[in-house]
């Protein structure tokens, strides 16, 4: 096993790829109750366009197939719903598809074993019959629906939207009531047998455990089944540019929604990490609780919550995202665009960047707290070829030159865009 090592959290990972490809990451909490599991397939809403190992031929399958796949994984063919055998050994089990993963998880403080059984049994063998897809396309034609009338996620939808011409990022994760009407059980299987080999998936666990232990368990749980080759993706070719710089939407709000998205272009592997932290310290600075900006804004009564502030990457896109309410958002917009000319046009202020760089680097190291926030950290970013790590090291190389090179990049007008949920 290789063991990470991180001295300014005082954590270790213990890693291991297994023979089937498998990566386990462990994560050894001593004296911790609580303990958590998460399962995850590096397959998002994203990936309906691919080749299959050992194929030629392209494949392509509805939108929404793998939040579809992930609603019918706890169905088993005994009748049983995995989800309710959990609750019922009293641990507290989930799932969720992004854009560019699925996970499984549970978490507990009692009954950690039997609990893994139903997780590595369910995640093991799918069970899809013509009328439990059938089913299902009801079931999820609902929360499509109800998605639909949630203004925060029809602000962010239309960010995307606003923002990409091509890439399926854009594209809501669930699909459309059509798309999803086109998928089947050959379908499901052919996405389940693809993206749910073992190489293409990764556990991480966090907890009070030996991991040379617990590593054993997890491998007399496995099913035999031998790595893949590489499955390819495709996307379309994205243009650099962004689709319109505003949309507007009317829903039943009590006050405007706005989200002002900037459209970015992934870096290299080696600099994610450099920008991702770089980007967070200049939200704050430009927008964050502590900002100028912010106090001017909750002043003239244009803003009275700090805004979210997010920055999203995967293969083939980034984009910031900064998300808030507001009874005027083109003015929080324009005066946001205003702070960004004038910090381009001035040096970063020095004692300001040192105080928001200590501060996020206290909001990293907090995060090691919490046995949930850790695993579930370590495999995203594990999708995103990322040691977590790396976020606690890189940040002694983030230097007020590297801050405003990334500002004068990033922060482009012409890549910038503002979603409005307005009165209905």
């Amino acid at each position: 096993m290789q063991i990470i090592e991180n001295s300014k959290v005082k954590e270790k990972v213990y890693v291991e790829k297994l023979e089937n490809g498998l990566t386990v990451m462990i994560i050894p909490k001593k004296g911790v109750q609580k303990k958590y599991v998460i399962w995850g397939t590096n397959y998002g809403s994203n990936d309906s366009k691919f080749i299959v190992p050992g194929e030629e031929q392209e494949t392509e399958v509805p939108k929404g197939v793998a939040h579809f796949l992930e609603h019918k994984m706890f169905e088993q063919e005994n009748g049983v719903n995995s989800l309710d055998a959990l609750t019922a050994l009293g641990v507290e089990a989930n799932a969720y598809t992004t854009n560019d993963h699925t996970a499984y998880l549970f978490e507990c403080t009692e009954n950690f074993y039997p609990a893994l059984d139903e997780l590595m049994d369910y995640v093991q063998n799918p069970y899809f019959t013509d009328e439990n897809v059938e089913k299902e396309k009801g079931i999820i034609g609902q929360e499509i629906m109800m998605y639909d009338d949630y203004p925060d996620w029809r602000v962010y939808l239309n960010t995307l939207e606003a923002m990409y011409h091509e890439h399926p990022v854009k594209l809501d994760i669930t699909g459309t009531i059509e798309t999803i009407s086109k998928i089947d059980k050959d379908v499901l299987y052919k996405c389940y047998n693809t993206f749910y080999n073992p190489s293409n998936m990764a556990m991480v666990v966090c907890g009070d455990f030996e991991p040379e232990q617990l590593l054993e368990e997890i491998k007399k749980r496995l099913i035999p089944k031998e790595a893949n080759g590489e499955i390819k993706r495709i996307y379309p070719e994205e243009k650099a540019d962004i689709v319109k710089d505003k949309v507007e939407q009317a829903m039943d709000v009590s006050q405007p929604l706005f989200t002002i998205g900037i459209k970015d272009k992934v870096a290299d592997t080696k600099e994610r990490v450099r920008k991702h932290i770089a980007v967070e310290i200049l939200l704050n600075m430009i927008i964050g609780k502590s900002s100028k900006l912010y106090k001017e804004l909750y002043e003239d009564a244009l803003l009275f919550v700090t805004p979210s502030l997010d920055y999203e990457f995967a293969r083939g896109y980034a984009h910031i995202l900064i998300t808030g309410q507001s009874p005027e958002p083109e003015k929080v917009y324009e005066k946001f665009k205003q702070r960004v000319a004038e910090m381009k046009n001035s040096s970063i202020d020095s004692k300001e960047f040192n105080r928001i760089k200590k501060r996020i680097y206290g909001g990293y190291v907090k995060e090691y707290n919490d046995t949930a926030d850790i695993a579930r950290m370590f495999l995203a970013d594990f999708f995103k070829e990322i040691n977590s790590f790396d976020y606690l090291e890189e940040m002694t190389t983030i230097n007020e030159q590297y801050v405003e090179q990334v500002l004068k990049e990033v922060f482009d007008d012409k890549k910038m865009i503002i979603s409005v949920i307005k009165k209905a």
